[in-house]
């Protein structure tokens, strides 16, 4: 079966590792074009062109998937199937009615449709989310399911941890679909929950939360995105890694605006408490 693959996020990156591993390889990969990134703003490939490249599948970065010349691409490639995972542009028609599309997403559907599941999903408090597989349709990740697996939250589980977890059971499940497709079953709307993007606002640590909600925050931003906390003296220091302790939330490790990352004794040292 010939699949063009389409992503961009980390989580896309690792998902098409472990496709590739398994024996399941692309004709094309199609990603979001390089974009300006970090303090220096330096261009920058998003990780899937680079798990491509690493691969040896052709990548393609067109500024726009759904234009003709997007489509032209696609096309080119005589795929049977497309696969859609975190690209981070909806698709939409005449793509939708041309191939038959499959989304990879990192939540138990209807929960956490959109664009930050598994970090919602820790914020929240769930005990387990997942990955399903649905068919993509207009609208937000609001397609007809046809498999899912759940994977338990641990206590200690970052979004790093959690997500290459996850990226290893959707490639497992994505690859079960492709063999042994089951039928497709319309979500329930009345379940429904959507995780919104992560703003600059999600990332302050709040006194008005508590302890727990706050180190919660902490592990859901970790390593990609990054909690930040307002000292007493108007310093905003982010914060890495934490830990409750006695349900108080003790910093573990803290990157000091325009310094390096340290541990919190270290930073306090430094000031001389």
């Amino acid at each position: 079966m010939r699949t063009v693959y389409i992503g961009t996020a980390q989580f896309a990156a690792g998902l098409l590792r472990h496709l590739v591993a398994g024996g399941t390889v692309p004709e094309l990969v199609i990603t979001r074009p390089d974009r300006p990134a970090g303090r220096g703003r330096k261009l920058t490939a998003p990780p899937v062109a680079d798990a491509a490249r690493e691969l040896g599948i052709t990548v393609a970065q067109p500024e726009q998937i759904n234009n003709s010349a997007g489509r032209q691409l696609i096309s080119g490639a005589a795929p049977d199937l497309l696969l859609v995972c975190a690209y981070g542009e909806l698709i939409t028609e005449p793509l939708l009615s041309s191939y038959e599309i499959l989304n990879v997403h990192p939540s138990l559907l209807p929960r956490w449709r959109g664009a930050a599941p598994i970090e919602r999903a820790i914020i929240a408090g769930d005990a387990e989310t997942g990955v399903s597989i649905m068919r993509l349709t207009e609208g937000l990740d609001c397609g007809p399911v046809c498999s899912s697996v759940s994977e338990p939250i641990n206590a200690d589980d970052s979004f790093g941890t959690l997500s290459e977890r996850l990226e290893l059971r959707g490639a497992e499940l994505l690859r079960a679909a492709l063999v042994d497709p089951s039928p497709f079953v319309e979500q329930d709307e009345a379940l429904a929950s959507y995780a919104e993007k992560i703003t600059a606002a999600d990332r302050i640590l709040s006194p008005q939360s508590s302890a727990r909600e706050q180190e919660r925050v902490v592990r859901a931003l970790a390593p990609h995105i990054g909690a930040r906390v307002e000292l007493a003296d108007g310093t905003m220091l982010a914060v890495r890694s934490a830990h409750l302790e006695a349900e108080r939330l003790i910093y573990d490790e803290v990157v000091p605006p325009g310094s390096r990352a340290m541990s919190w004794a270290e930073f306090q040292r430094g000031r001389g408490e």
